[in-house]
């Protein structure tokens, strides 16, 4: 028996997300939306054609809405169906999602724009459903709550008012923030996250607000979505966006480039072609890995890197997901991507800049004098934050040690590159 789901994008019914008695996806774009004026393609991996895409064609896109395999797992215990099956998931939580799409049963109708469903969550309730998070992800199964987001941490979208009261959204309601508590394995990824994103904002780069709050005694992170956009009439609309696994067609699961996911030359061969802007963004995905690297965010692959959608524009998403892991003694000290023909970073010579020049496109000498730009200014910079974190009682022995950390780095490839 076939079973299908409507896929809407930017409350356009937009194609049919179907799922055949073998299991396999298929998808195919409405007759209507190739008809309309201006249609849209869904990924740049799915271009504009009115015949089917087949399971392994559509599915790297679909399936990278969903959340990393820990997250399914749990989502699927919760909500009874099978943790290998993506079209049940995108059926339980494909009400509000990365970027503008919305999946709906047959038939549904997606919500009204100016009448969303909002439930206020106090001090106490978001205290509450955050405890509720480890053992039910993006509170999937609780009545009404539709919610998606791709990745291997806690996290809950929330709608943030004017006068900073937060909501829950029901019945596909969009969200305008992420709240990101503690990840309990770990110490303290609040101030971790809060503490790079800050850093990448004050050496001038394109990167996600962040600020650090608490519910329950407890610290969290509130991230502004960049795929919304406040509507004075509506409140909010969706912007489309895709991560780079989708936008290539690489499958969730083999997100590192190790394991097959997208390289250095894959991703600015992407933004070369994609973006509407290349000159501007092909800078800016330079500055983005040249800071994951220098910070020691080992775990920023390919799906840490995304594409957003206005209209017919098409640009470099906002520096998000920054979490300095070299921090944690446990963790990987390899990174998702390599520089060059390196993995380690403590191993990369000016021959690895040279490589990722050639494989980029852009001129050797242009980017040595970027990555040592942002090598000399790092250490002051992440001085500087701390002490300013330290006058708003938000200093951290994490940040310590991150501070430590990643100036030493940055000394090490200031060095490097100078001889």
């Amino acid at each position: 028996m076939t079973k299908t789901l409507d896929v809407y994008l930017e409350n356009q019914l937009t194609g049919h997300l179907r799922q055949e008695a073998s299991g396999q996806l298929g998808f195919t774009y409405a007759a209507a939306w190739l008809a309309s004026p201006e249609p849209r393609a869904l990924s740049q991996s799915l271009p504009l054609q009115d015949a089917l895409f087949h399971h392994e064609e559509c599915r790297p896109f679909f399936a990278g809405i969903l959340p990393d395999a820990e997250k399914r797992n749990r989502i699927a215990q919760v909500v009874g169906v099978s943790a290998r099956n993506d079209f049940a998931l995108l059926d339980q939580l494909g009400g509000d999602c990365a970027g503008a799409v919305v999946l709906l049963p047959t038939g549904a109708q997606p919500p009204v724009p100016d009448a969303p469903n909002y439930e206020e969550l106090g001090d106490a309730a978001l205290g509450a459903a955050l405890e509720r998070l480890p053992t039910r992800p993006l509170l999937a199964g609780e009545p009404g709550i539709r919610l998606s987001l791709a990745g291997a941490q806690d996290k809950l979208p929330v709608f943030l008012s004017d006068d900073g009261r937060m909501f829950l959204p029901h019945d596909g309601a969009p969200s305008s923030h992420i709240v990101k508590p503690p990840m309990q394995q770990f110490p303290d990824t609040v101030h971790n996250e809060a503490f790079c994103l800050r850093l990448a904002k004050d050496l001038g780069l394109y990167s996600t607000p962040a600020t650090i709050r608490a519910a329950g005694g407890k610290a969290y992170l509130l991230v502004t979505r960049y795929d919304r956009v406040a509507i004075a009439e509506t409140g909010l609309r969706r912007l489309h966006q895709e991560d780079f696994c989708q936008a290539l067609g690489i499958p969730p699961e083999l997100k590192y480039q190790n394991e097959g996911g997208p390289s250095v030359a894959d991703c600015f061969a992407l933004v070369r072609r994609a973006c509407s802007r290349p000159a501007i963004d092909l800078l800016r995905l330079l500055d983005f890995l040249t800071f994951n690297a220098l910070v020691g965010n080992h775990d920023a692959h390919g799906k840490n890197y995304s594409l957003v959608y206005d209209g017919r524009t098409v640009a470099l998403a906002p520096l998000y997901d920054v979490v300095s892991t070299i921090a944690y003694p446990d963790l990987a000290p390899q990174m998702a991507m390599k520089i060059g023909s390196q993995y380690a970073f403590d191993r990369v010579m000016p021959r690895h800049w040279e490589q990722l020049a050639k494989d980029s496109g852009l001129g050797a000498p242009h980017v040595r004098r970027r990555v040592l730009d942002l090598s000399t200014r790092l250490p002051d910079a992440a001085l500087r934050l701390r002490a300013v974190l330290a006058e708003r009682d938000q200093a951290s022995t994490t940040i310590d040690r991150i501070v430590d950390l990643v100036s030493a780095r940055a000394k090490t490839m200031r060095e490097t590159l100078e001889r």
